[in-house]
Formats: structure tokens, C-alpha cells, sequence
């Protein structure tokens, strides 16, 4: 059972800045774990509403244009309901409406000379998300970003668990690093239907732990870009497609398949721990191989059309989870959609990069995040 979630008292944002795979890669881990205990508040609460659809939007219909279409003839039976989109898909993320906002501070634990860290807490939808937030000491407002980890189990996971490498260096280059736990981690709350939606959640609660980065006065809300690790890289590519123009740049590192058959296939259809979320999945969408349409229009390569930021990859040719080929086929597909993406290769690099080569790569980072988000 989930901690519930964390009750909190707010103080002024102003008072802060004056006063400042089916299992994840082990090496992928490190930090303690922090209980709630919130005692500050960095932003308020707003809602955006859902974005206009656009020419490559997959919930736009088609409208019969033809001057010599035949008359509408009147009939006394109403005309069916348009069927609502699968939740596993695209179409339905990019209808959903996003609230991210009220991001809380709680017990501070883990500074630094060059940064606060902070057990934190969003709001995602109806859902409060637990998270861990550094920020540079200093006078603000900084550049942000968002960090989405790879899969750990849920029912071992603990706040922040993940991607201390990526959030330390980069807090004190100056950016705000907003590593989030996801639904049903941590402190977070629970979401039962997150893994029969093909774990479509993960990518709702990115995107608006990017609203709620915004919507923070620590935070430049035009400097906010978006890094994701293996599982974390395929909610980079859903929360581009779904959301083009919230993240000013992104940055993947040895993401998952942007199609979602390749993860199906070899972490949930084999897994006879996920045998139920499999069944429920099939029994929605059909299997891949009887219905193909279904299951591209989960996949956010079958949208990458929509991407607007520059997107950065890295990956090892050693990768022992999510092979290389993965993304040379989504660099593929993006430039065939004239997009602007960058593939970074390390020689002999498995999942998790090691040194020397990880520092090469969060060099590279930080020069690319340099480049998008001034």
C-alpha cells in the first residue's frame, strides 16, 4: 500500500528565493529515502486546456469538402457517438487536459555548496506526484528540467531514487533538476489502470511536472527542457508528440522503442508477472499482429510529425536492455519527418554509461541544453 499523500503547509516562493525494461538497471540507483514532510510551496495553480488541434493532430477529423457531395437526407435515428480513444493511445493523451501546478517543498536533505535538494510534490490530474527537486543557491530565476527514470519496480522505489548523476551536475551548472517519482512510487499517488494503459500515466505526470516547473517563480517558465533514461525516454518521446512546445529541448538516454509493439513484446507480453495487464491490454486493442493500426496509434513514432524541440540521444552499442537499433530506427523516422535530433554513440557503452564515457555524455548534455534553452 502507498504512503498517502503528503500534507503540506505553503509559505511564498519569494522567502525561498531570498533565502537561496521488466527490471531496472542496478547502476541506475543510489540516494536514500526521504518521508514527507512539505514545509514550502515554489508556484501556484493553473490549468491549460488541451492544444489546438493542429495538420498532424491524430484526434483531427476528416471533413467532406466537395461542393456536388449529396444532400444530408433527415432521419429520426440519431447518428452514433464517435467512440472515445483508447487510453493506451496518443489520440487520448493529446485530448486529456492538463492541471500540473502546486509544486510543494518539503524536508530539505542532501545539500550541497551549490544547491538545495528538497523532498517535493506536484499535482498530476487529480493525483498529487512525490519528487525531489534541487535548486541552485543563488538569485533566479534558472532554467529547468525534468527528469523521467527508468523502470525501477514500484514496490521497491524510493523517493528519488534515480538519476543522481544527471541531477547533481546539472544543479549546479544553474538548472533547476526536477526528478519525478511518477504514479504509484514513492510518496505518490496510486494509479490502478496505469499499467493495463500501457503505462500511459507516466507521461501525463512529465508533462505536468513541466507546468507545475513553469508556474514556479525559482524557474524561467521559457528555459525547461525535458530528460528521460531507458523507460524515461519513452515518456520523452510521448510527452513531444503529445505536448509540442512545453519543453524548449530534450534529451533521451538509452530510451526504449518509440514503438510501443517492441516494449509489449519483450516486457509485458513474456512477463508472466504482467500476464493480467497483457490481457487487459489485448483484450482492448487486440494483439499487435491482428490489429496494427491499434497498436501504432499507441506508438508515438506514428506521430512524430508533431515534434517541435530539438531532441538529443544517447546509447551505447553494449546496451544488454534496450538495443541500439531501437533508436537508430527513431532517429530514422525523425529525420524522415524533418526533425531535428542528434544520436550520440559509445563504443562498447552498456544501458547505464559508465565513466568516462557518462561524463562525455552529460558534457554533451549540458552544452546541447546550453544551446536550446538560452
Amino acid at each position: 500500500m502507498r504512503t498517502p499523500r503528503a500534507l503540506v503547509v505553503g509559505i511564498t516562493a519569494g522567502l525561498l528565493l531570498g533565502a537561496c525494461s521488466s527490471s531496472g538497471p542496478t547502476d541506475d540507483r543510489g540516494g536514500g529515502t526521504t518521508g514527507p514532510s512539505p514545509t514550502a510551496s515554489v508556484g501556484g495553480t493553473a490549468t491549460e486546456g488541451a492544444a489546438t488541434p493542429g495538420p498532424t493532430d491524430p484526434t483531427t477529423p476528416t471533413t467532406p469538402t466537395s461542393s456536388t457531395a449529396p444532400p444530408v437526407t433527415p432521419s429520426t435515428t440519431p447518428a452514433p457517438a464517435a467512440k472515445a480513444p483508447d487510453p493506451a493511445s496518443i489520440a487520448a493523451l493529446v485530448a486529456t487536459r492538463y492541471d500540473g501546478g502546486n509544486l510543494r517543498l518539503g524536508r530539505e536533505r542532501g545539500n550541497t555548496d551549490a544547491y538545495r535538494q528538497y523532498f517535493a510534490t506536484y499535482e498530476s490530474n487529480g493525483l498529487t506526484i512525490s519528487g525531489r527537486i534541487n535548486i541552485p543557491r543563488g538569485t533566479g530565476p534558472f532554467p529547468a528540467v525534468v527528469l523521467a527514470h527508468g523502470y525501477v519496480d514500484p514496490e521497491v522505489y524510493t523517493n528519488g531514487q534515480t538519476m543522481l548523476r544527471e541531477r547533481d551536475y546539472l544543479a549546479r551548472q544553474g538548472y533547476v533538476t526536477l526528478h519525478i517519482d511518477y504514479r504509484n512510487h514513492a510518496q505518490s499517488d496510486d494509479d490502478p489502470r496505469n499499467d493495463a494503459n500501457l503505462r500511459a500515466g507516466y507521461t501525463v505526470d512529465a508533462i505536468n511536472a513541466g507546468l507545475a516547473l513553469k508556474k514556479a517563480q525559482v524557474v524561467d517558465p521559457d528555459r525547461v527542457a525535458l530528460i528521460g533514461r531507458s523507460m524515461g525516454g519513452g515518456v520523452v518521446y510521448n510527452a513531444l508528440v503529445v505536448r509540442p512546445g512545453l519543453f524548449r529541448a530534450a534529451v533521451a538516454y538509452a530510451p526504449v522503442s518509440s514503438d510501443t509493439v517492441d516494449n509489449f513484446d519483450k516486457w509485458v507480453r513474456r512477463d508472466s508477472s504482467r500476464s493480467g495487464a497483457a490481457r487487459a491490454v489485448i483484450a482492448r486493442l487486440g494483439t499487435p499482429e491482428a490489429k496494427p493500426a491499434a497498436w501504432a496509434a499507441t506508438s508515438p513514432r506514428t506521430y512524430f510529425g508533431r515534434i517541435t524541440e530539438p531532441l538529443l540521444i544517447h546509447h551505447g552499442t553494449a546496451d544488454e536492455d534496450c538495443p541500439l537499433s531501437w533508436s537508430r530506427e527513431s532517429v530514422a523516422a525523425l529525420e524522415a519527418a524533418g526533425k531535428d535530433v542528434e544520436l550520440r554513440v559509445y563504443p562498447g557503452g552498456r544501458h547505464t554509461l559508465t565513466s568516462p564515457q557518462w561524463d562525455t555524455s552529460i558534457r554533451r548534455t549540458e552544452a546541447f541544453l546550453a544551446r536550446h534553452l538560452r
